[in-house]
C-alpha cells in the first residue's frame, strides 16, 4: 500500500475565490452568509445563503464553453485549475492515461434544471435549451474537468447527498493507495440557488431564518451555500521525487450507513464511520487532536454528532478540538465535505484550527470544545474530517500532518 499526499488545493466559494482567500475567511470566523443576490426570495420564508457573490464565468470561460456548463460545473474547473497548479503538476500522455477524477455532487445543475422547468411549465413553451441535459447531469463537472486536461483514466461522479465530495475523496484515496491511479483529482462541486430547490428546503423547515450557529443552544437551522474545493492526490514517494510541496498527509477513510431513518441521523451510524476510519488509517482514538465537524446548526444533527464523538473517543472527547466551519462557507450539500476537508488539511498543515463562528450560547447537548468564535494555535498531528447524510450515509476522512 502506498502512502497519499495531497500536494493541490484549490477552492471557489462564498468565502473566497482562491483556496488562501478562503483560508483566510475561515481564520477569521468571516461569514460569507447574507443576503441572496442571484435568486429572488420574496416568496422564501428565508432570505440568506453563501453564494459566490458577482460571479461572471467571464473572467474563466469563452462565452461558447460557458454555454455548455452549469454553474457548478464551472466551479468543479476552476478550483481544478488551481489545485493542479497548485500542486505543480505537468500531465504527460502517461500520466493523463493513469490520472483518474472522482467528484460528488448532490444535485448537479439544477439552476438549468429549474430554466428548463420555467420554459415548459411556467411560461408554456414548448422546447427547452438543447443543451439542458448536459448541463443538469451531475457528472458534468467530472467530464469537464477531464477535458479541460486532457485526463483519460477512469473518472466519475458520486453522489450521496451532503457526504458526496467525502465518498469521493475516499474513494479516491484508496484508489490511489492501491495502485489503481497514480494521480487523482477529486473533491466536489454544488450551485443549489434556484428557486425551484430553495422552496424544496423551504418545506424541509431545516433552513435558518437568519444565519447558521452551529452547536449554539440558540441555532435555527442550516444556511445553504455555494461552490467548489478540489485536491490533487498522488503517492508520498512521487511527490517527494518530483520536490512538491505537501499540505498533508491522507491516511484514512470510514463510511457507514444508519439504516434508520431518511433524514434523522442516528449517533450509532455516525460513530461507526469515524471508527472505520481510525481503523484504516491504523489509529487510536486518542491520537485524534482536531474534528471538523458536520455540524450543521440543526437541531438534530449537532447533538446526535456529540454523542456520536462521545461514543467514539470516550474521556478524549474532553481533550478533543471541534469545530464547524459552515457558520463561515455555509452547507454546500454535495461540495460541503471537500471545503470541510480542506479546513481539516489547513489546520494540519498551518497549526492554526478554524472556529466555529456565530456561536453565542452553550448548549448542554453539545457539551464539546467548540473554538468558539476565535481560531486557535495548536499542533496537531491527526485530523478528522466528518461528512453526514440524508439518508443516513455517512463518511469520515483522516488526515496527518506532513
Amino acid at each position: 500500500m502506498r502512502r497519499v499526499a495531497i500536494t493541490g488545493i484549490g477552492v471557489i466559494a462564498g468565502p473566497g475565490r482562491t483556496a488562501c482567500e478562503f483560508w483566510n475567511s475561515l481564520l477569521e470566523g468571516r461569514s460569507a452568509i447574507g443576503p441572496l443576490e442571484s435568486v429572488d426570495c420574496t416568496q422564501l420564508r428565508f432570505q440568506n445563503g453563501s453564494e459566490v457573490r458577482g460571479y461572471s464565468h467571464t473572467p474563466y470561460f469563452e462565452d461558447r464553453r460557458a454555454d455548455f456548463m452549469d454553474r457548478f460545473a464551472q466551479f468543479a474547473v476552476i478550483a481544478s485549475r488551481e489545485a493542479v497548479k497548485d500542486a505543480g503538476i505537468e500531465f504527460t500522455p502517461e500520466l493523463r492515461d493513469n490520472s483518474a477524477i472522482i467528484t460528488g455532487s448532490c444535485v448537479g445543475g439544477q439552476s438549468t434544471e429549474d430554466l428548463g422547468f420555467v420554459e415548459v411549465y411556467k411560461l408554456g413553451h414548448n422546447r427547452v435549451h438543447p443543451l439542458t441535459i448536459p448541463k443538469t447531469m451531475a457528472n458534468a463537472g467530472a467530464s469537464h474537468i477531464s477535458m479541460e486536461f486532457g485526463i483519460t483514466g477512469p473518472s466519475f461522479t458520486i453522489s450521496t447527498a451532503c457526504s458526496s465530495a467525502a465518498h469521493a475523496i475516499g474513494q479516491a484515496y484508496w484508489m490511489v493507495r492501491s495502485g489503481v491511479t497514480d494521480l487523482a483529482l477529486t473533491g466536489g462541486s454544488e450551485a443549489p440557488f434556484s428557486f425551484g430547490i430553495l422552496k424544496a428546503w423551504e418545506a424541509m423547515r431545516v433552513v435558518s431564518p437568519d444565519t447558521c450557529r452551529p452547536f449554539s443552544r440558540d441555532r435555527h437551522g442550516m444556511i445553504l451555500g455555494e461552490g467548489s474545493a478540489m485536491l490533487v492526490l498522488e503517492p508520498w514517494e512521487a511527490a517527494q521525487a518530483r520536490g512538491a510541496r505537501i499540505h498533508a498527509e491522507l491516511v484514512g477513510f470510514g463510511m457507514s450507513a444508519d439504516a434508520s431513518h431518511i433524514t434523522q441521523p442516528n449517533p450509532e451510524g455516525a460513530a461507526r464511520a469515524m471508527r472505520g476510519a481510525l481503523r484504516d488509517a491504523s489509529l487510536e482514538p486518542q491520537q485524534i487532536g482536531y474534528i471538523n465537524a458536520h455540524g450543521t446548526a440543526t437541531a438534530a444533527n449537532d447533538p446526535t454528532e456529540t454523542a456520536a464523538i462521545r461514543g467514539v473517543f470516550g474521556a478524549h472527547a474532553n481533550k478533543l478540538a471541534v469545530s464547524s466551519t459552515k457558520a463561515v462557507h455555509g452547507h454546500a450539500l454535495g461540495a460541503a465535505a471537500a471545503l470541510e476537508a480542506v479546513a481539516a488539511i489547513l489546520a494540519v498543515r498551518d497549526g492554526v484550527l478554524p472556529p466555529t463562528a456565530n456561536y453565542r450560547m452553550p448548549d448542554p447537548e453539545c457539551d464539546l470544545d467548540v473554538i468558539p468564535n476565535h481560531a486557535r494555535s495548536a499542533q496537531v498531528e491527526y485530523a478528522l474530517s466528518n461528512s453526514f447524510a440524508f439518508g443516513g450515509l455517512n463518511a469520515v476522512l483522516a488526515f496527518r500532518k506532513a
